[in-house]
């Protein structure tokens, strides 16, 4: 008999969300089958835990693992059939928008998982930033329902104070996306969300960052970029614990990173387009205008960036670092 189960997140199984009720029937009558969990989840249950196979949710065993009194007993290592991209990243935001706010700011990652999921929306930055004005240019096109969270520059000092305290790199960059999502996290607790879907991943996978169009070494970044999304995750989670909330990442789904990982590198940044094959997609459900269109990253887009470096001007550090040092 299975006591004291707790479950942060969600599972799925052979493609089917679970119910509490049938987590904790596997649990007692087919524990094995731990192994073959998919989701997003931090599973407890009579002295033990497993965590999702990216660590996507918090926890404390490492990602990927079954623990059961202290010692790793199995890991997750959930193999679904392989699907192409297109089918894969369906499948994903499928699973995923059951419930939940999406996390929008203009740019193809989010606009494409706002599409599928058709889920209310929200977009944060100051007054008059590009993400503002974006988000809505797309939310109209795509008949998307968009709430903005308007973000008051008076509070950016004292949300950093916050962010800084969970996150495990307190560096300027660092530092900036969180106090973005937590903006984005903040609205969600207000407003009754625990889930909030958004992009991040899609960057590393499918090889989003301008840097990719100069290097010499694509496939090697790519991959040393991947492997840092835990401690991306890891800062993501901790701001959004912050209000109750955790960010659910489609792009992050097995069956996406499978069938990202089998795309060549040389397919994903060509002709100078970044992230190609996720804009091949993204063009079957929306305007190539909104496929294609390049966007700058949430910290920039958002204001933020802007706007502790105008913090640190005032208060008399010639580098963001030193400031962050001060409230931090």
């Amino acid at each position: 008999m299975v006591s004291g189960m707790r479950l942060k997140g969600w599972i799925e199984l052979d493609g089917r969300r679970l119910s509490d009720d049938e987590v904790e029937k596997l649990i007692e009558e087919r524990p094995g089958s731990i192994s073959s969990f998919g989701g997003e989840f931090f599973l407890r249950w009579d002295g033990c835990t497993a965590r999702d196979h990216f660590g996507i949710i918090p926890g404390d065993c490492s990602a990927g693992s079954i623990v059961c009194d202290g010692e790793v007993v199995g890991a997750v290592d959930r193999r679904p059939p392989e699907l192409g991209l297109a089918q894969a990243i369906e499948t994903a935001v499928r699973l995923r928008s059951d419930e939940g706010v999406v996390a929008l700011s203009g740019g193809v990652d989010s606009a494409l998982v706002a599409t599928l999921a058709k889920r209310e929306c929200v977009v944060v930055g100051i007054e008059g930033t590009t993400d503002l004005k974006r988000a809505r240019e797309v939310a109209d096109v795509l008949d998307l329902q968009l709430e903005t969270a308007t973000i008051d520059p008076g509070r950016i000092e004292g949300a950093l104070a916050e962010v800084l305290a969970v996150i495990p790199r307190p560096n300027p960059v660092d530092a900036s996306i969180a106090a973005t999502l937590y903006f984005v996290a903040e609205w969600a607790g207000e407003h009754g969300y625990e889930r909030v879907l958004a992009g991040q991943g899609a960057d590393e996978l499918f090889g989003g960052y301008a840097r990719y169009l100069e290097t010499d070494t694509l496939g090697q970044d790519l991959v040393r970029d991947f492997l840092g999304l835990a401690i991306q995750a890891a800062r993501d989670q901790a701001v959004a614990g912050l209000f109750g909330a955790y960010f659910s990442l489609p792009y992050l789904d097995v069956r996406v990173v499978r069938a990202a990982m089998a795309i060549p590198p040389e397919e994903k940044v060509k002709d100078g387009i970044r992230k190609r094959p996720l804009r091949v997609v993204a063009a079957r459900h929306m305007p190539n205008d909104v496929a294609y269109r390049e966007k700058k990253a949430m910290q920039y887009g958002s204001g933020v960036m802007r706007e502790m470096k105008r913090l640190a001007r005032k208060k008399g550090y010639g580098k963001v670092s030193d400031f962050l040092k001060e409230i931090g």
